[in-house]
């Protein structure tokens, strides 16, 4: 084991030199980037668009057979009270007034109409607007502020619940636990190709049997299993520290929700329970994919297991409603103590809170339990297949070789 840490450099420094991997990695905060920006001058201009036509002047008659909207505000937009709807609607359409707005008696059972001379796909929608605003604002001052308020829906709410005699909020509770979830698919799905096709590359170069004559195969494959995990999370940085930057800097221009992350809760046993699945799982997923990779004899062929492998990953997500709302169900039971499907249901249930000290203990030993034998078949079936340049090694080759 004494080559362990030069194969691990060797393969950090071999990825890091790699393009693709530069590419990979800065491809999601560059599209995040490019789509903040594109937000950001949509927002802009719809806010000159909007602004530039509630400045535009335009010729207006008001019909109100409703008798809700007020005739002040009216000519507050300039406009005219008329009861002459047909003879509006025709200077409308001879281009001699610009809008027509007829409010009908009942609005419960019959449409505003809105009638206006053509001025662009876009602006043309200032004469809605007008009509929905004059009709709003005139109910709005018909009634007390208070009861305006709960009719348009603008009322805010400040709630509080409790749990074990003190104050409890289960969203800011599941955040801190939930980030390991969110960084075990970000690894898996930017780094899960190369974990699979890590030991193919020196096979199909025709390069291993030098490596093998002065490096043994459980000292390579343990570092190119360390290699991959310290290069998955120099990933996750580069992709999210860009992303952090960018909200930090620009989410008062973007419009995007604010947080205090001083009043996220840290509890200790629960983030401690999310980091332990989150290793064992990642370790465990990270030697399947090398056991794969060391089976068979191309990187194309190691591609074609990659949706097996996501399937076990993804496929617990259509029970997530039962994960939250009926933990002890057989079905989450079940999923939560098979390896390859637990480490979903288990964070999922860790950051809502409903997974059981026990449960989580039993879990994660069975976790790492067989994390340790996944990636010791890993060791044996690189071991047997490492030479194997032309067919996909045998389940009988690895557990029962020829003497």
């Amino acid at each position: 084991m004494h080559n362990l840490g030069t194969v691990f450099r060797f393969e950090v420094i071999r990825t890091l030199k790699k393009r693709s991997f530069w590419l990979l990695s800065l491809s999601f905060p560059l599209m995040v980037g490019v789509i903040f920006g594109i937000i950001y001058f949509s927002n802009k201009a719809t806010g000159d668009a909007l602004e530039q036509i509630s400045s535009e002047k335009f010729s207006l008659v008001v019909t109100d057979e409703s008798g809700i909207v007020n005739p002040e505000l009216i000519k507050g937009f300039g406009g005219i009270v008329t009861t002459d709807k047909q003879g509006s609607i025709d200077r409308v359409v001879d281009g001699t007034l610009d809008a027509y707005i007829y409010y009908p008696k009942d609005l419960t059972k019959q449409p505003v109409e809105v009638y206006g001379k053509d001025v662009g796909l876009f602006d043309n929608s200032k004469y809605q607007n007008v009509a929905r605003l004059l009709l709003d604002q005139s109910a709005s001052s018909s009634v007390p502020a208070s009861e305006a308020l709960v009719l348009q829906g603008n009322v805010s709410y400040a709630a509080s619940t409790y749990k074990d005699g003190g104050e409890y909020d289960g969203m800011k509770q599941l955040i801190a636990p939930g980030i390991f979830l969110v960084l075990f698919y970000f690894l898996i799905a930017f780094f899960g190709n190369q974990m699979l096709t890590s030991t193919t590359e020196e096979k199909e170069n025709r390069v291993i049997e030098m490596i093998l004559t002065t490096v043994r195969a459980r000292t390579l494959i343990i570092g190119k299993i360390l290699s991959l995990v310290a290069l998955g999370f120099l990933q996750t940085c580069i992709i999210l520290v860009p992303v952090v930057i960018a909200y930090v800097l620009l989410h008062d221009n973007l419009s995007l929700p604010s947080l205090d992350i001083s009043s996220i809760p840290l509890d200790p046993v629960r983030i401690t329970i999310g980091a332990l699945i989150f290793i064992t799982s990642f370790l465990l997923f990270t030697g399947l994919l090398v056991t794969i990779g060391a089976a068979v004899p191309t990187a194309k062929e190691a591609g074609s297991f990659f949706g097996i492998v996501m399937m076990l990953i993804f496929g617990p997500l259509y029970a997530a409603p039962l994960f939250i709302s009926s933990p002890d169900s057989p079905i989450v039971q079940a999923l939560s103590y098979i390896p390859f499907t637990a480490p979903i249901p288990l964070m999922l249930r860790n950051a809502v809170g409903n997974l059981e000290l026990l449960q989580a203990g039993l879990a994660i030993a069975i976790l790492m339990v067989t994390a340790m034998i996944v990636l010791n078949i890993a060791v044996r079936v690189f071991r047997y297949g490492a030479l194997e340049y032309s067919r996909k090694l045998s389940l009988r080759e690895v557990f029962w070789p020829k003497k």
